[in-house]
């Protein structure tokens, strides 16, 4: 049976605290990807290294990214990255980051917990577990660390694999169930509350009919009283709503962006930080969550 959603526009009441900063609920903030890897379905490797990645956190934090996300393994199948790879490619990084930017918050995408420990111990300040808990010791890793803790649903999927076939009875109502005992249980770890994040994880167990839905029932997320962050840049859902590949799909992401942050998501996850922040500075403005930067029309 077909499940039909009110689309309101929720209003977010509480503050997240990851680092040294507190997001406050009118502000909807930016998340900037840093693929530390040779072969990321969309930049190549274009930040592949130590210096070019922390290039690329200088750059984005310059472009008004309230957040760094750094990521040693693409999403996608491949090649066998084991732990030891994984920290060789990150850590660095995370190191460089906290010396040359004391202040920035910096999450790390990881679903391991030997991973999440050291860069933890290295400076970072969030923990972005893209494969939803398949590590039973990540969220009490977090914990120990006082990090905070993006749980999502990746529909029980095995990390880097693809879904074939998926299907759902209600493909909202198991995300959200699931997503909302994830960060239940994450607290009873010991994680902070006002550290977790829920991510529906747009196209990971999911096909592009699942993460187009999740999009236009983002208020049924935000009504769980968890801040929500959407994870959708240049994605294969936005791809196939399109027929268009990675290098095309921007102005296809941000409008997904809109209507998601119109609903009341809280953080967007992008690999395109400045058309990104404008997109979100014009819906907060038509919400009331934020003046204009400039008003003169009319009024002289």
């Amino acid at each position: 049976m077909r499940r039909l959603y009110h689309a309101g526009v929720p209003a977010a009441t509480e503050s997240l605290h990851w680092g040294s900063h507190d997001l406050p609920p009118g502000h909807i903030a930016v998340m900037a990807i840093v693929n530390a890897t040779p072969d990321s379905f969309y930049d190549r490797g274009r930040h592949w290294g130590t210096s070019a990645a922390l290039d690329r956190v200088t750059q984005v934090l310059e472009e008004g990214a309230d957040v760094v996300d750094i990521g040693g393994i693409k999403a996608a199948p491949g090649g066998e990255v084991a732990a030891a790879e994984e920290l060789e490619r990150v850590l660095p990084v995370v190191e460089a980051a906290r010396e040359r930017h004391p202040d920035a918050v910096i999450s790390v995408d990881t679903w391991r917990a030997e991973v999440a420990d050291v860069v933890c111990r290295a400076g970072a300040d969030v923990i972005n577990d893209a494969w939803g808990g398949v590590d039973a010791d990540l969220a009490s890793t977090v914990a120990r660390h006082g990090a905070g803790y993006v749980c999502t649903h990746a529909g029980r999927h095995t990390p880097r694999t693809r879904p074939h076939r998926v299907w759902y009875d209600d493909v909202v109502a198991e995300t959200t169930s699931y997503l909302v005992n994830l960060a239940e249980r994450a607290v009873a770890a010991g994680v902070r509350r006002d550290g977790i994040m829920i991510d529906p994880a747009h196209d990971f167990g999911k096909n592009s009919r699942h993460s187009l839905l999740l999009t236009r029932h983002t208020d049924v997320l935000v009504a769980t009283g968890w801040p929500v962050l959407m994870a959708m840049s240049r994605k294969d859902f936005i791809g196939e709503a399109l027929d268009l590949p990675p290098d095309d799909r921007l102005e296809g992401t941000l409008a997904a962006t809109a209507v998601a942050a119109w609903l009341g998501a809280r953080m967007f996850r992008t690999h395109d930080v400045p058309a990104t922040r404008r997109v979100l500075s014009t819906v907060a403005a038509i919400r009331g969550d934020q003046d204009l930067a400039l008003g003169r029309r009319a009024l002289a």
